[in-house]
């Protein structure tokens, strides 16, 4: 068979205008390709406005197993997917320069849009009217902000006592107050917000924060509940802003703004001295700012989009330093921008050179900017914290010497014979050597000695010679510690030895069991330890350190007789050790265990000169590292008690559909009481989400596979960029529960929340809102949807404003036979 004629155009005729690619059609590649061989078609173009030219296209075989390249139109807007492109796409060009054209893959260059679609500026206005009608897109948030107040301020001063853990922030927050220094498992920020509240509203610091105790007159509690409260009204705006940048439908912004506003828990959580309010706000920034970021892709590093990357790392940088479940939220940025960058490395078109820059500017945006504030909030920790206060024992002695009221500095800068000390452990989170009268239930039933983190006078300790040396004399001549010597260590109050022996530890079961033995004239040869000194901070180490001073020496104490090192390794005794630190005495001998390190704190001896705070130095970053350790130590140690029940406590599974509430307060009939559940609807509806937005991309790939086409590429790509914003959040906040050692409750669930609530708006705008329904239909959807979210929030409103009067008057509140709201 004789193939078809080719027709080959040698170029433009004589006194023809040369033609441009807008003369030609530009079409998407087809989904199927026709197994018959086109026929020659004529194809007509303008060379003027008053001559035409017809020319008949080239033919050409092409049957399934075969392809030509086509223009597509070029466009702005982000690519498919959960990431998009830096640049604007560049048109398909023929010309090869002499190159292999087969030589590298080349992809269709039509750009798919995700997120919101990118739109001109519009001009300055000329008037009012022209203003409004520029801007009347801010209307729908502005009147769900002061409807968020409405609802955040309604009777936010009915309860006159403190109210669940305003008993802990409140008192943090005068601690800023009174720049005294303390410890919790949280970072600063948070506090630090609340400490200005109080600065803002004229509280002087001075009231304790007893769970339950009635506000005096002179603390303004219901002004500092207003302004935590505002973190929690920002809620409801950047709820619709960041339902606007993801690209939903006007409705879907609707729903999304709704859910915020209506939701129980958030409002309940927003109304007292607390920091979920925070918390919360700074996790819907970073998604808001994530979401403003990716829409500017597709003009790479203009103002915008580092303005925008920027204020993404600082919001990080901020969640983070609130609580540490700020972590959830910066992997979900960690996600989007591992894919992001990916993506790019693929785009064989962009240049080595804006590739490195693109990682280079998430480097520098997304981890060194957000550690940079969230170490910026422990420096300006430590400078208005600088009084002595509760929480110094967390601390090392270095940093301790400089707080203003402790005298640590004066402490005699030598140890001798006959000194009374104490010692810290070095390890991180370590507490003070300790014993107390009450013994072990198990084992040698001897008097425990444990770690502990506050100073009493347990904690002091006799430095004497062994029982085979020659008794203690103070007016004989003074002799100085030393490394190597052999000591006894005497409790002060209780005059027993520091002592070991071939017991198995409490816990520890592989180490010796530490105890206190005997008194000042009965003792055994298992009372004896070696001093031995690591280093010293200014003397430098090994051979040039012979004598122990305070503070800066770093000491191990080896038993004589069994060879083990004393060790305290945050192992937490049970209630009968009152949840102290176990102390045991380590056999194998590591000499980088900082666990078996230890240092003289405080020092007393009438007979030493004083020293000199010129001797004692801290850096910050030391300081730092000590304190986020120790605070992940404390936190870790928050352990569910096996001997007590908490009948606060819930586990993860509680919580998608509400299998459990907490009580905030007391229960009696006379005080108003809240329970933090939240909006049925909002919580099963959002869990439902969840579940339903896996089977629907499970279904849309099995007809892909099967070739049917449900939606363009566009859409798809949108409609995954969204599902997985929702998705990875709400995974990435709700995992990490299960595998966490710590107790758990109901209000951890909260930051989850707000992603499932992204994903129930995205399923309703993509089933409903934005498929081919009639208007009609559209407007009656959201019109019950909304209606029930509504309804179902002034249900249960009494919850979050106070429930007044006994509980049993208020009917129809337990949907769930676990609530344990009636009595």
């Amino acid at each position: 068979m004789t193939p078809p004629q080719i027709e080959i155009n040698f170029g433009t005729p004589p006194g023809s205008t040369p033609r441009t690619s807008s003369d030609f059609e530009e079409i998407s590649y087809p989904f199927q390709h026709s197994p018959q061989p086109p026929q020659p078609l004529p194809r007509t173009w303008a060379t003027s406005s008053t001559h035409q030219h017809e020319e008949t296209l080239p033919l050409h075989y092409m049957g399934e197993d075969t392809s030509a390249r086509r223009r597509i139109a070029r466009g702005p807007g982000s690519s498919g997917g959960f990431m998009s492109e830096d640049e604007q796409e560049k048109e398909a060009r023929y010309d090869d320069e002499g190159k292999d054209v087969y030589s590298k893959q080349r992809f269709a260059t039509g750009r798919v849009h995700s997120g919101r679609i990118h739109k001109p500026y519009s001009p300055p206005p000329t008037s009012i009217t022209e203003f409004i009608q520029q801007n009347s897109e801010h209307v729908p948030p502005a009147i769900y902000t002061l409807l968020s107040c409405w609802t955040r301020f309604h009777k936010i001063g009915l309860a006159n006592m403190v109210v669940w853990d305003e008993a802990h922030f409140g008192k943090f927050g005068s601690h800023y107050l009174k720049r005294e220094f303390y410890f919790d498992v949280h970072p600063p920020l948070g506090k630090m917000l609340v400490g200005l509240v109080g600065l803002l509203t004229g509280y002087d610091g001075g009231f304790e924060f007893k769970s339950g105790e009635v506000y005096p007159a002179s603390v303004p509690y219901v002004a500092m509940r207003v302004l935590v409260a505002m973190y929690g009204v920002a809620l409801v705006p950047l709820g619709w802003y960041t339902a606007v940048e993801l690209g939903m439908s006007t409705w879907a912004c609707h729903l999304v703004a709704l859910m915020v506003l209506c939701d129980v828990a958030w409002l309940c959580i927003s109304r007292f001295i607390l920091l979920d309010s925070m918390l919360l706000f700074f996790t819907f920034t970073t998604v808001f700012f994530l979401t403003k970021f990716h829409n500017q892709q597709y003009h790479s590093f203009s103002f915008d989009w580092w303005t925008w990357l920027a204020l993404t790392g600082i919001s990080i940088g901020c969640v983070t330093s609130v609580k540490w479940v700020g972590f959830f939220v910066t992997a979900v940025v960690g996600l989007y921008t591992i894919e992001d960058l990916w993506d790019k490395f693929g785009d064989l078109r962009m240049s080595t050179r804006d590739q490195l820059r693109h990682w280079g500017a998430r480097v520098l945006c997304l981890i060194i900017l957000p550690i940079l504030v969230y170490m910026t909030t422990f420096k300006i920790h430590f400078l208005i914290l600088n009084h002595t206060g509760p929480g110094d024992a967390q601390m090392s002695s270095l940093f301790q010497a400089h707080l203003v009221g402790n005298d640590f500095y004066k402490n005699p800068l030598e140890i001798a014979y006959g000194s009374k000390i104490t010692l810290k452990s070095m390890g991180w989170g370590g507490g003070l050597l300790h014993s107390h009268v009450q013994t072990y239930p198990l084992g040698s039933g001897q008097q425990q000695v444990t770690c502990y983190h506050y100073k009493d006078e347990n904690n002091e300790w006799i430095v004497l010679p062994t029982w085979e040396g020659p008794d203690y004399n103070p007016n004989n001549q003074l002799r100085l510690l030393m490394h190597g010597d052999v000591v006894r260590l005497q409790h002060g109050p209780t005059t027993r030895n520091l002592h070991t022996h071939p017991i198995p530890a409490p816990i520890t079961k592989m180490n010796n069991e530490v105890s206190c033995y005997g008194n000042s004239s009965v003792g055994d040869v298992y009372d004896n330890w070696v001093v031995e000194i690591v280093d010293d901070m200014r003397q430098g180490k090994g051979a040039h350190v012979a004598r122990v001073h305070s503070l800066t020496s770093r000491l191990r104490f080896r038993h004589q007789t069994l060879g083990c090192y004393l060790r305290a390794a945050n192992a937490v005794l049970p209630q009968w050790g009152f949840k102290q630190i176990e102390v045991s005495c380590v056999k194998e001998n590591d000499p980088s265990d900082t666990h078996t390190y230890w240092n003289v704190e405080s020092h007393w001896n009438d007979r030493l000169p004083p020293g000199d705070v010129k001797l004692y130095r801290s850096s910050f970053l030391r300081d730092f590292w000590h304190l986020n350790v120790a605070m992940m130590t404390s936190n870790n140690a928050l352990i569910p008690d096996p001997d007590k029940e908490d009948i606060l406590a819930s586990s993860p599974t509680d919580w998608p559909f509400m299998r459990l509430g907490l009580r905030m307060c007391g229960w009696g009939d006379h005080q108003p009481k809240y329970y933090l559940l939240g909006t049925p609807i909002i919580w099963w509806g959002s869990s439902a989400s969840v579940i339903v937005s896996l089977l629907l991309l499970g279904f849309y790939l099995f007809r892909q596979q099967r070739k049917y086409t449900d939606m363009d590429a566009q859409g798809w790509g949108h409609s995954l960029y969204v599902g997985k914003i929702a998705f990875y959040g709400w995974f990435m906040h709700y995992a990490p529960f299960f595998i966490m050692g710590r107790v758990t409750y109901v209000h951890h669930y909260l930051p989850t929340l707000y992603f499932g609530v992204l994903m129930f708006a995205h399923i309703l705008d993509h089933c409903i809102f934005s498929a081919r329904w009639k208007d009609r239909t559209k407007r009656v959807a959201f019109g019950m949807v909304a209606f029930v979210i509504v309804a179902n929030f002034w249900w249960f409103r009494g919850m979050a404003w106070g429930i007044e009067g006994p509980v049993n008057d208020h009917w129809g509140l337990l949907w769930r036979k676990t609530w344990n709201i009636y009595n």
